[in-house]
């Protein structure tokens, strides 16, 4: 760890942060070796010997890089787990957290394994990355000698390092795909809910607000001083609870539910309002944008060979 800590933008610290080890898995060369040429003068039983004695010698061959993760026919080396995993370490003592080791190993297995899926989709839908723009990015990270040190002392190459922001890059194009692909409208509802931990309150309450004359909003105040149960709009896919969203898109305006439960209570809607194609919060957006991001890795992994090897 540096005994300084290098002070990037915060974007920079963020990027640098998702970026992974990238070890080559060997290269091979496609290059003839070039004939033997023999000195003047030398017997042809000597220039034999010669020949015999160049050609001999054996071809170095490249170990494979052992893979932590493969997918497909693209893998995730051991040394690259390792850098992601101490990456994560010093995150987790900055921020005063702690994650058992098994915990640790599955977060950072599954940051990789994402990233890659990311990057794969990017590159089949037409992203490049030349040197140009990966010379860029190291570019702007600003102090090179302060990105050497900290290339150094995870182990990065020049090379590994490069393969790294590329891959990175990729995956963030991806992603930034998936999120843009997320509609601007929707239909949406506003409801308004009366909530409780206990189903005899809950049936009472029901009962109550469903007499003739009776308020839904005055009576719900009882149960949320600060909005009353007011949810506000919100499109298909924004709430936690499925069975409240999915019974709430079945009402119409002015309907009261029965008691639905979920997993944090019993709950009475009432529908106020509804609109075929209003305009998505941010906040919305967001949530829309992360469900997502998450169907389409699992759509991802369900069609690819997503293979764990480490022991």
């Amino acid at each position: 760890m540096l005994s300084t800590p290098i002070h990037f933008p915060v974007s920079l610290r963020s990027f640098l942060a998702l970026v992974f080890l990238v070890i080559a898995a060997g290269c091979g060369s496609n290059s003839t070796p070039a004939a033997a040429t023999l000195a003047p003068g030398v017997p042809t039983q000597a220039k034999t010997a010669v020949v015999a004695a160049t050609t001999v010698a054996p071809t170095p061959t490249i170990t494979p890089e052992p893979q932590a993760v493969r997918i497909d026919q693209d893998g995730i080396t051991v040394a690259e787990y390792q850098a992601e995993l101490a990456q994560l370490q010093e995150a987790l003592q900055s921020l005063g957290k702690t994650l058992t080791p098994e915990e640790q190993r599955q977060q950072v297995l599954d940051n990789l394994t994402d990233t890659l899926l990311l990057a794969q989709g990017a590159f089949e839908n037409g992203f490049q990355a030349d040197d140009t723009a990966v010379q860029q990015a190291i570019d702007a990270l600003g102090d090179a000698k302060a990105v050497q040190d900290w290339m150094s002392q995870r182990g990065y190459t020049e090379a590994t390092f490069r393969g790294a922001l590329r891959r990175q890059m990729a995956a963030a194009w991806m992603r930034d795909k998936i999120a843009a692909e997320v509609p601007e409208t929707a239909e949406q509802i506003h409801i308004r809910q009366i909530l409780t931990t206990d189903p005899d309150i809950a049936n009472q309450a029901l009962e109550q607000v469903k007499l003739p004359g009776s308020n839904f909003a005055a009576y719900s105040y009882q149960y949320d001083l600060a909005t009353g149960g007011d949810l506000g709009w919100f499109p298909r896919g924004y709430l936690i609870q499925p069975e409240v969203e999915e019974a709430a898109f079945k009402m119409q305006p002015g309907e009261i539910s029965p008691v639905i439960h979920s997993s944090v209570g019993y709950h009475i809607l009432q529908m106020i309002s509804r609109e075929p194609a209003r305009l998505v919060s941010p906040d919305a957006r967001r949530v829309l944008q992360h469900k997502a991001l998450q169907d389409w890795l699992k759509t991802r992994k369900e069609g690819h060979k997503v293979e764990v090897l480490l022991p």
